[in-house]
């Protein structure tokens, strides 16, 4: 299977685009749908962070909404060009190919590297960190293949199957994935290894700010990313509550093919991978498996999706909403997430109507919205 580079798409930011863009997603409450629903409805970033204090006030914030300083950004930037890092905005030639067309892509990474890697395809290859010395000669034999066959290898920088799949992938692309921000690596063991992956002609990403010490809860949105980045997702040894197991229901979820290896019964580390062969995850003994199945599945993502460049026009951007249907969008929902569309179906309000509340709520943290595009009232 062949992966040649693809031609990358998009134009490139201003300065003070870009600004704007990492002012808007670093501001209190503002996530990768929230970030694009404003850039539809205002047209670009600098629009968008007027509107937000008005907007959180009406969703009924008892606060002002904090909102990124032009200062803060631009010690950002300097942090990330000083260590020879960059940010590449969704819709820019760099982003990653397979990334941007997700519903729920950031719509700024801080990356590490060569941009080319990240518009070829690629595979995430992800599993235990106490992992067996089997399942690391497997891990490398996997990487080390299909990179001979043109894909690149993705995966988070952890201790075992991750490092495995890196370290054997250095030479023909790998792309490793941060909790925190890219100077915050974790493991701190693993910083010879990233410096390998950039001077191989890897990339390193992240979505977090310079400076973000990882915690717990942000391991699901790298694991997410890795996804994302990935035409599927293997997961090689996992026990039966790994972290290996979020990121093959997120793989699932955001519709990319998930495989596993299956190991011995009596191998707690392979309690997670059989689970997930009996839950219909495609099993993997030799990498013909991965190629055979990913050959198709390529040629269905082959398209593209570029984000307007914060220059959008919205056909919604005239859709107030009324007081009366304001209060029945709002009561239409609840802590039971339920589709936008079953929202404007009930409420009879204009779908720019329903998607100004939502915003509104949401940038005043009475909003959650779900992976499936769902939303649900925080109560």
């Amino acid at each position: 299977m062949s992966a040649p580079d693809a031609p990358a798409t998009g134009i490139r930011l201003t300065d003070s685009q870009r600004l704007a863009w990492l002012r808007l997603i670093r501001s209190e409450n503002v996530g990768p749908a929230t970030f694009r629903a404003l850039i539809n409805r205002f047209g670009t970033a600098e629009a968008a962070l007027d509107a937000l204090p008005g907007l959180a006030e009406r969703g009924g914030s008892r606060r002002r909404i904090r909102i990124e300083s032009a200062e803060a950004v631009e010690r950002e930037m300097a942090a990330a060009a000083k260590m020879g890092a960059r940010f590449v905005c969704r819709g820019e030639p760099g982003y990653p190919r397979l990334l941007r067309m997700t519903e729920q892509a950031p719509p700024v990474l801080a990356v590490m590297g060569e941009d080319g890697v990240a518009q070829r395809t690629a595979l995430a290859i992800v599993g235990a960190r106490n992992a067996s010395l089997s399942g690391i000669k497997l891990t490398q034999r996997f990487a080390r293949e299909l990179g001979e066959a043109g894909l690149v290898i993705v995966s988070g920088l952890a201790r075992g199957i991750d490092a495995a799949a890196h370290e054997a992938s250095l030479t023909s692309g790998t792309i490793g994935v941060f909790a925190g921000g890219l100077d915050r690596p974790y493991p701190n063991e693993n910083r010879p290894l990233m410096r390998r992956i950039v001077d191989a002609g890897g990339l390193l990403v992240s979505e977090m700010p310079f400076g973000w010490e990882p915690r717990a809860i942000d391991f699901p949105r790298r694991n997410r990313l890795v996804a994302g980045l990935s035409l599927g997702l293997l997961v090689v040894e996992a026990a039966a509550r790994s972290g290996s197991l979020i990121s093959a229901r997120l793989a699932g979820e955001l519709g990319r093919l998930v495989f596993a290896v299956p190991g011995s019964p009596l191998d707690p580390r392979a309690a997670g991978t059989n689970r997930l062969l009996k839950d219909g995850a495609i099993l993997v003994t030799e990498t013909s498996d991965l190629l055979d199945a990913l050959r198709p599945m390529d040629t269905r993502l082959s398209g593209d999706e570029p984000m307007n460049l914060g220059e959008a026009e919205s056909d919604m951007a005239e859709e107030e909403p009324s007081e009366r249907q304001r209060d029945r969008i709002i009561e239409a929902l609840g802590p039971t997430p339920v589709p936008i569309d079953d929202i404007i179906a009930h409420t009879g309000a204009p779908p720019g109507a329903v998607q100004l509340v939502l915003l509104e709520l949401d940038l005043a943290g009475r909003l959650e919205r779900h992976v499936d595009g769902r939303v649900s009232m925080l109560l």
